[in-house]
């Protein structure tokens, strides 16, 4: 398997559009377009393998679950990770010979995504920097009411951000992925060190993912016990996803009824106490 440069290319526009306001802002490019999810199915797409394409994509979006950029702060740039990591991780599990959805398999896609994610958070950060320059050409443009210079700093200025940052990077990356991933086979044997390591390490960052994602949603005890329910299922019972999410959709209902209950049951109370008054009044 190799990445010929249409293909690079194709897949440098992919990380381009991944957060230009042309795609709907963050709503469809960041946190869409740019998913590893989706971004492993245009992987797979682009390099005609969408079986490991959407199986790497989905080991990588359970480390980068719950990923949010707040105030333009970000420890790993997903659009990397979707465009760059995917990819590569395609190639080295092609290599290896080993399949995506093997325990190896998603360890060693898991340890590429965030080597590249580190990686882009460099890329991320330049593209900001550059947009400083667009945005102080457009305050400028407003001071002076040149609407058509305000209209060409939003609109089109910003691509060449992107290219320089998203783009072209990619291209690179892709381009010289097959020779890093051979010298990878070649330098460091599977049952090597190294390579255990690796996949040890890899192994390990999807519950950092988790982790972090119950640290946001998990307000109290009994909030576990729908998230146990699930793997329990999953394990005993071999649930498959669409069964889980049904299951999931039951327990939002009940709580969101108990929830409901607990709202109105003070309100009742309340009432109840005045009619009580009322009538030891009367």
């Amino acid at each position: 398997m190799s990445i010929s440069f249409i293909q690079a290319f194709i897949l440098g526009i992919f990380a381009c559009l991944s957060s230009m306001p042309g795609m709907g802002s963050s709503s469809i490019g960041n946190y869409t377009l740019g998913r590893p999810l989706v971004g492993g199915l245009v992987c797979g797409l682009v390099l005609g393998d969408i079986r490991t394409g959407i199986l790497v994509g989905v080991a990588m979006q359970v480390v980068y679950i719950a990923l949010v950029t707040p105030g333009g702060t970000v420890s790993a740039d997903v659009r990397a990770v979707s465009y760059i990591g995917i990819p590569l991780a395609m190639l080295a599990l092609k290599s290896q010979g080993l399949d995506p959805a093997s325990v190896e398999g998603a360890g060693l896609a898991t340890s590429f995504g965030a080597m590249v994610g580190t990686v882009g958070t460099v890329l991320f950060y330049g593209t900001a920097t550059l947009n400083l320059v667009w945005q102080h050409m457009g305050w400028s443009a407003v001071e002076k009411r040149n609407y058509k210079m305000i209209a060409v700093t939003d609109r089109y200025l910003p691509w060449i951000s992107h290219i320089a940052f998203s783009l072209i990077p990619t291209v690179i990356m892709l381009m010289l992925g097959q020779t890093v991933v051979e010298a990878i086979k070649t330098y460091l044997p599977m049952d090597g060190l190294a390579m255990k390591s690796l996949f040890t390490v890899g192994s390990l960052l999807p519950c950092v993912g988790i982790a972090i994602l119950l640290k946001q949603i998990v307000r109290n005890v009994t909030d576990f016990i729908p998230y146990l329910t699930g793997f329990v299922f999953a394990k005993s019972i071999g649930i498959n996803l669409v069964s889980a999410t049904v299951v999931a959709a039951m327990f939002a209902i009940l709580i969101y009824k108990l929830k409901m209950l607990e709202l109105v049951r003070p309100a009742a109370s309340a009432g109840g106490g005045l009619d009580d008054d009322e009538e030891e009044d009367i």
